[in-house]
């Protein structure tokens, strides 16, 4: 196995691309997580490059682990963002060394995996909410849904007075009571609220509910697992592997959201899904854009033993995203998404784009 020879970015403010090459000129592309991308990609050459260059390309778990130690004084988001994008440029590597797929790396047999579109609105009326989601059940075969309610960290504060109450009921029956519907609240109620929300939810037959409680307030949504029958989940903020463990041993979540890149990569989260077999619950990776993200969801939650019924898919528009792809990995045929078979993540970023976007180099 060659030593990693450089790590580059191609940084937006939006999107940061990781190249890694090893000095035999293989190479692997990565990203850290889509926001303030240029920052992450300012740490990630500050911090990690130092870490892995000159090192073994192969044992990715080692790495994550040495970029995670040496930043141990600088805990947080933006240390695991960093972290996750030289991850999952080694995970691309190392598939294109061995000529097959991260998810086959990782076990997968799966050749489609069955999505949720996920709306990332709360402008939106319920009526029309409803109807733009009936619309995609019969353009591409959505059985799942999942839909906002309350606010972001709204604390009890609507986005407007009934939204919550009058959105659920106007969606199940657009979309059928056959179908999944799911709803996240983004940390928006206390729990005396998230309660009181969460029986409205069981009546109308929601799957999961969503954050209900402020992320940090683990007690809070412990209190709302227990006093409901409908899942609870949570994890997608996490990025502390210890905070997983808490959060699973408290009963704060019935299932487990830990985000690739949020967390730090796919080998962090997988042993975020371990923790969570061990524990008997589902993990259903958190994936809101159609970046590189939902790429290394695809691959990582159709290997799951434990894995969710259905893996999130943005239904969005974002033209942040523009041109990353040469192809699009992410159409939807009778409700599933194809998982890419072929080396690494089994898809090409844009030259066209790469050559757009703020370069920066660390090499050995």
């Amino acid at each position: 196995m060659s030593r990693i020879a450089s790590v580059e970015t191609f940084s937006t403010q939006f999107i940061s691309i990781v190249r890694i090459r090893t000095e035999d000129g293989l190479e692997g592309y990565g990203q850290v997580a889509p926001y303030n991308a240029d920052i992450t990609a300012a740490i990630l050459h500050r911090q990690m490059a130092p870490v892995v260059l000159g090192q073994q390309a192969d044992d990715i778990d080692a790495l994550v682990d040495k970029c995670w130690v040496g930043a141990h004084k600088f805990p947080g988001s933006y240390t695991c963002r960093a972290i996750g994008g030289v991850d999952t440029a080694l995970w691309d590597l190392k598939g294109r060394r061995e000529g097959q797929s991260v998810a086959a790396l990782l076990g997968g047999t799966r050749t489609h995996q069955p999505v949720y579109g996920s709306s990332m609105r709360r402008d939106i009326t319920p009526e029309d909410e409803a109807a733009r989601l009936a619309k995609l059940q019969q353009e591409c075969g959505f059985e799942a849904f999942k839909i906002r309610i309350g606010n972001n960290f709204g604390n009890d504060v609507d986005r407007w007075p009934g939204r919550t109450e009058a959105i659920v009921p106007t969606v199940r029956k657009a979309i059928g009571d056959d179908s999944e519907l799911l709803c996240d609240a983004n940390s928006g109620f206390t729990p005396k609220r998230a309660i009181e929300v969460g029986r409205m939810l069981e009546d109308h037959r929601v799957g999961h509910f969503e954050e209900p409680c402020p992320y940090p307030e683990l007690e809070w949504t412990a209190e709302v697992a227990a006093a409901l029958d409908i899942p609870v989940s949570q994890g997608e903020q996490e990025v502390d592997l210890a905070q997983f463990r808490r959060m699973i041993r408290m009963g704060a979540a019935d299932i487990v959201q830990p985000d690739i890149c949020y967390v730090g990569g796919i080998s962090r989260a997988l042993r975020v899904a371990r923790m969570a077999q061990e524990a008997g619950l589902p993990c259903t990776p958190h994936a809101a854009n159609r970046s590189m993200v939902s790429l290394f969801t695809v691959h990582l939650q159709s290997a799951l033993p434990n894995a969710g019924h259905y893996m999130e898919l943005s239904i969005e528009e974002a033209p942040w995203i523009d041109g990353l792809f040469t192809s699009d990995p992410f159409e939807v045929v009778d409700g599933k998404i194809a998982v890419p078979s072929g080396p690494g993540w089994g898809v090409e970023i844009s030259p066209e784009w790469l050559a757009s976007a703020e370069r920066r180099a660390s090499t050995l």
